[in-house]
């Protein structure tokens, strides 16, 4: 009766983590891929900083310079607007606004938003107001006084290239001459070299400052395991504390240490000013209704009648890809590489990403390197494995002398753990070995799992065209809408697929190879959990749920291996397994008689 009330109590359980499991999976865990992220600004409602000439402005107190303009706008008529110059570069796209001199139109030429041909790009940056606004400013201040964006400023060219720079200009009717020369390289990376002529008559104090702002509204989720929302290198650690539910308790937040690079990250997509030389303020603030700010501004500088400064910017806005951001690291820009999210076992997940890109140069498709990567690290462990096994093998051939000496000293407990060592020592026995091999392989497979998790380049990836088209989405074919046949999706704990299925077949079989002494409710247990785990992963990305099923797959074939060379394990295990029905039986009898 205690068994059959612990089983359903098992069973009423597991039910509440299958159902709670979707919930849990929709916050925590949102779809990897970010379709169409873009973002807009909304000028800052601040205060200058002081009336006084030569009053530093700090990140906080940035004066907005415009009234806000009221109402939405779309996102078309914003870029129907003349008054631009086009990005034309080998994999970005978009557009300057000259009024305001902001970069807010940019789409990834490699990125499309979803699977299908007629998709359009990725588009991260877009206008003030639009629905996903996302956008860069440079900008000046003079006398504290900020240079709106509602300026107009002139262009020397109609487009931007890498071989064709562009510089803006604006002349301010106090004898100010400003202007902004823009350059772009093969990848994500602009530069803007800011420069303020005085043609006036007295000092001015002038400050370069450029920012980034976004709304939070199609902003990936902040994870355990994946950050999105703000972000830096600040004095040699990277800050990635700060959600943007974070930054909506505090006016602002200025991580300690000055500024290598910062601005705000999504799974897949990055976008961050990284400062020249020269003293500046950096910080993120939250601007109300959705709206967050990264600022940079420089140090003010007292420019004379006749003399003019110079201060250099960079942009990056693009894709985390791994080794474009390790490049923009060996150039010069500290960290830049743990922009993506890599975690303590960076070490190992950048090897692994390595090989995993290696395998899908070789073979032209990112599934079978996935099962080709999976292949390869469990035959790196698979001595590990066979010492594990054989010293499970030496454990169980010591099992009866163990057992003489804990009933001869049963009533002397050090006396016991004495000849116990002895024995160990005289039967060349280590029995933390075979704890060993796990110990090791955890920090290889959880590295395994983040790089499938963190690598944009899975993000659209086929495994068979047929059947799975994305790898970073859940598998298609699932049971309800019975495996593909019928023409709709099914989401959450209920959609089960193909991979799901295999994943819980693979992981009972395991458990059925390998005999255990479990008493028959711990079995039952045991017998029900590969099921459970089949709804717990269904939701994962199609390329997590085949690098588990290759693992189970090859971990079937390794305990038929291994069992083969150590059968004393299997009959040890089976012997033991059946002494404890046997007792049971007698047990149940008992009670019966009784």
């Amino acid at each position: 009766m205690d068994n059959q009330r612990n089983l359903l109590l098992a069973v009423a359980l597991s039910g509440l983590l299958i159902l709670g499991w979707d919930v849990a999976m929709r916050q925590f865990y949102p779809d990897a891929a970010i379709t169409a992220s873009t973002e807009e600004v909304e000028p800052a409602a601040a205060a200058s900083a002081g009336d006084v000439p030569g009053t530093s402005v700090v990140a906080a107190d940035l004066p907005s310079g415009v009234t806000p303009a009221a109402g939405p706008v779309d996102l078309n008529a914003a870029l129907e607007n003349p008054l631009r110059v086009a990005i034309d570069a080998p994999r970005l796209a978009g557009s300057i606004n000259l009024v305001g001199a902001r970069i807010d139109d940019i789409v990834f030429k490699d990125h499309r938003q979803t699977i299908d041909d007629d998709s359009g790009p990725v588009r991260l940056f877009a206008p003030d107001r639009t629905d996903n606004q996302y956008f860069a400013e440079f900008g000046f201040l003079a006398n504290a006084e900020r240079l709106g964006p509602d300026v107009v400023w002139a262009a020397d060219a109609e487009r931007l290239t890498v071989d064709t720079p562009v510089t803006l200009m604006h002349e301010a009717a106090d004898g100010l001459t400003y202007s902004i020369k823009l350059s772009i390289d093969d990848n994500y990376m602009l530069e803007a070299v800011q420069t303020v002529s005085n043609a006036g008559e007295s000092a001015a104090v002038v400050q370069p400052f450029s920012l980034i702002n976004r709304t939070s509204a199609n902003a990936s989720a902040d994870e355990f395991i994946v950050h999105a929302g703000p972000v830096g290198a600040f004095g040699g650690t990277i800050d990635e504390e700060y959600a943007y539910d974070d930054l909506d308790e505090v006016p602002s937040y200025t991580p300690e240490g000055k500024a290598n690079w910062l601005g705000f990250t999504d799974r897949y997509w990055l976008s961050a000013l990284v400062p020249g030389e020269g003293n500046f303020e950096s910080s993120f603030r939250a601007l109300g209704g959705e709206i967050y700010r990264s600022d940079l501004i420089y140090d003010a500088v007292t420019l004379p009648a006749g003399q003019s400064i110079e201060q250099s910017t960079q942009l990056f806005v693009g894709a985390k890809e791994s080794s474009v951001l390790d490049a923009y690291e060996a150039s010069g820009i500290d960290d830049f590489g743990l922009a993506i999210s890599w975690g303590w076992f960076w070490f190992l997940e950048k090897p692994l990403l390595l090989l995993l890109k290696t395998l899908f140069a070789f073979v032209g498709n990112f599934g079978v390197a996935i099962i080709l990567l999976t292949v390869i690290i469990r035959g790196l462990l698979f001595p590990i494995a066979q010492k594990q096994f054989a010293s499970m093998a030496a454990m169980k051939a010591v099992q009866p002398k163990m057992k003489a000496i804990q009933e001869r000293f049963k009533d002397d407990k050090q006396k016991q753990q004495q000849e116990i060592m002895k024995l160990y020592k005289d039967e060349k026995v280590n029995p933390l070995v075979g704890c060993l091999p796990l110990l090791i392989q955890i920090p290889i497979f959880f590295a395994l799992y983040k790089v499938l998790i963190l690598a944009i380049e899975m993000r659209h990836e086929p495994l068979v065209e047929f059947w799975i088209k994305d790898l970073s989405a859940p598998d298609p074919w699932t049971i309800l809408n019975l495996f593909g046949l019928l023409p709709f999706e099914v989401t959450g704990f209920l959609g089960i697929g193909v991979l799901a299925v295999l994943l819980g077949i693979t992981m009972w079989l395991t458990f059925k190879l390998n005999p255990s002494a479990m008493d028959p409710m711990q079995q039952q247990i045991f017998n029900f959990m590969p099921w459970i785990l089949m709804f717990v992963m269904a939701p994962f990305a199609a390329g997590l749920l085949l690098y588990w099923v290759t693992s189970n797959i090859l971990t079937l074939a390794q305990q038929s291996y291994l069992y083969s060379k150590h059968p004393q394990l299997r009959a040890a295990a089976e012997k033991e397994k059946a002494e404890k029905e046997r007792s049971k039986a007698l047990e149940d009898q008992s009670k019966g008689e009784a």
